[in-house]
């Protein structure tokens, strides 16, 4: 039993209706199998909605932001000072995710859940600090567990107005200058892999910042090692305020019985995170897309999901999933109006 967070009931997607979605794929006018995983795409968003046609995808992005303490080893080659101008970036509509979210009608919401320099109440976000930023999870615990508790309810509120707001799918974005360590050290961490295959050079450091990054990570394993930490427990040692929420986010739109599309690095270590805490999660996840950051496809294959696309990204925000939300309404429509073999006319010899 996890001993910070609640095991919130999940249910499983409707296995029959996925069973019937599958025999109508293989009575539209193709031959079974040929839209290969677009065809299982559609499934899985017919056992999720419990619908054998599913509705047309209506996506919510929500990006969390948060600083690090572990940003003083010198492990980004970015000062701090970025999470915040890029937050009023988001709020501007001038970031990648913005361009991606109104390219395809999606809900965009921006959370303040840890940044370290004070924002302006009047920016358009949710201001939902929960404090100034992690501390060194290199030398101490990363998170309190009131802070833990904080940042899995932020997320989860977030999940609700998205749903709240009609959303069908949930998408995860992450800002937070130094983010890929904590979620290096937790993938580390929840899978048991090595640190030199995990760590990865983030925003682009050079040898002697990912050498101090490898440094940070290790010290942060070895501060926990042997102490038969549960889940949550592992996630405050070591993680980040925006990295918990992002789990709470998935927890809870699961818990309400809508499906999250995993992003990248980040988002994927909130994800090993939340399904260490309830396992029933997995159930609910599709990836988007393999990052270029190095142990992101060790770490999708520890989810056990096998991203949509490679397309080379490593920016975050929640921008690996946007791009692949066309590909997966496209899925839908086959699905819901290809014509089957007795609509059309056509013989079932195929």
């Amino acid at each position: 039993m996890d001993t910070l967070t609640p095991l919130l009931p999940i249910l499983r997607p409707d296995l029959a209706v996925f069973d019937a979605a599958r025999a109508r794929q293989n009575q539209l006018t193709k031959p079974p199998g040929s839209l290969g995983v677009l065809e299982d795409v559609a499934c899985r968003f017919a056992a999720w909605q419990r619908r054998v046609k599913p509705e047309a995808l209506k996506p919510a992005i929500t990006v969390f932001a948060a600083d690090h303490g572990v940003a003083e080893d010198g492990v980004s080659a970015f000062p701090q000072a970025v999470t915040a101008e890029m937050v009023k970036n988001f709020a501007a509509g001038g970031a990648a995710i913005c361009v991606l979210a109104r390219a395809n009608g999606a809900r965009l919401e921006v959370v303040d859940v840890g940044v370290a320099s004070e924002l302006d109440p009047a920016l358009p976000i949710v201001h939902a600090k929960v404090a100034k930023g992690s501390a060194n999870l290199a030398r101490e615990a990363a998170l309190t567990e009131v802070q833990l508790t904080a940042a899995l309810e932020a997320g989860a509120a977030a999940a609700r107005r998205a749903i709240d707001a009609g959303a069908k799918l949930l998408v995860a974005g992450d800002m937070g200058i130094a983010n890929t360590t904590p979620s290096a050290a937790l993938i580390c961490a929840y899978t048991g892999l090595n640190i030199d295959v995990v760590v990865g050079r983030g925003t682009g450091v050079d040898d002697a910042g990912l050498a101090r990054k490898r440094v940070a990570v290790a010290a942060g394993l070895a501060r926990v090692a042997g102490r038969n930490l549960s889940a949550s427990q592992t996630l405050a040692e070591l993680g980040g305020l925006e990295i918990a929420a992002i789990a709470g986010f998935y927890l809870e739109g699961a818990r309400l019985g809508v499906p999250s599309l995993v992003d990248g690095f980040i988002a994927t270590a909130a994800a090993l995170a939340a399904c260490r805490i309830n396992p029933g999660l997995a159930d609910w996840l599709l990836a988007s897309h393999v990052s270029q950051e190095t142990g992101h496809a060790l770490a999708i294959q520890a989810l056990g999901l096998a991203p949509l696309v490679d397309l080379k990204m490593r920016l975050g925000e929640g921008s690996g999933a946007a791009v692949c939300l066309p590909l997966i309404a496209q899925a839908i429509a086959l699905h819901n109006e290809m014509a089957t073999f007795l609509e059309a006319g056509v013989s079932d010899g195929l």
